[in-house]
């Protein structure tokens, strides 16, 4: 018989919230890591030259951060679940290094307003995409079309220059990351192996949740300091 069946559904449910806690807690420590390694970076004249003085050291950086998220997303079944938490863990000290960038274009009264906006944000919309009964999996697809869009229009925007193209991307990407958000936390729970917990397999689950909802949540803050962000 499988293990799934032999549980009720009050043990079920405490499982998923067992294994939903695990994946926040991840995603809050990358945030942190994030956070504390951009705020270093930041106030360090030396570093900001270096990364920032170098274009061929801020795009190494970026690269190395594709090929981290690459990685994992690749390879996470055929590797250990320590590597698998190193690999985030350096990614999200290296996301760090090249967000620091921020903080020589806004305040940072602004910025940290703005991170307890997209908290905030994210807590809404996380709770909902916990506890909601509706499938959001046709938002979900939308959204990530959408957001297929607004990179292909921002690359154009590079030669354009066009403010008006700017701040259509800009809001429209703050309703794209909120919707998946949403979508993302359903399906995180939905996809959780009910009966496997605390195995390997847990572990590298948690890891992979724990990296989507991150990404929703730094560039969900990336689009709202665009709008609520004040230039230095």
């Amino acid at each position: 018989m499988n293990q799934t069946t032999e549980l009720t559904s009050e043990q079920i449910q405490a499982e998923q919230s067992r294994f939903i806690t695990k994946v926040y807690a991840w995603m809050t420590f990358a945030l942190i890591i994030t956070g504390a390694v951009s705020i270093w970076c930041a106030s360090t004249p030396s570093m900001i030259e270096f990364i920032f003085g170098n274009s061929l050291i801020f795009w190494g950086l970026i690269i190395g951060e594709f090929i981290c998220v690459a990685v994992l997303v690749s390879i996470v079944s055929r590797i250990s679940s320590n590597t698998a938490t190193l690999i985030f863990i350096g990614y999200s000290a290296l996301n760090g290094l090249t967000l620091s960038g921020i903080f020589l274009i806004y305040t940072s009264q602004s910025i940290a307003s703005t991170f307890f906006v997209t908290a905030i944000t994210f807590g809404v919309m996380s709770t909902y995409g916990y506890f909601t009964k509706r499938d959001l999996t046709s938002i979900g697809n939308l959204a990530t079309m959408a957001l297929v869009g607004i990179f292909i229009a921002s690359i154009v925007n590079v030669f354009l220059g066009s403010e008006i193209l700017y701040w259509i991307i800009t809001y429209v990407g703050v309703l794209i990351f909120v919707a998946l958000i949403a979508r993302d936390t359903q399906k995180i729970k939905e996809l959780n192996i009910i009966g496997n917990e605390g195995t390997e397999e847990d572990k590298k689950e948690a890891i992979m949740g724990a990296l989507t909802l991150y990404l929703d949540f730094i560039n969900l803050f990336l689009f709202l300091l665009r709008l609520l962000g004040r230039r230095k």
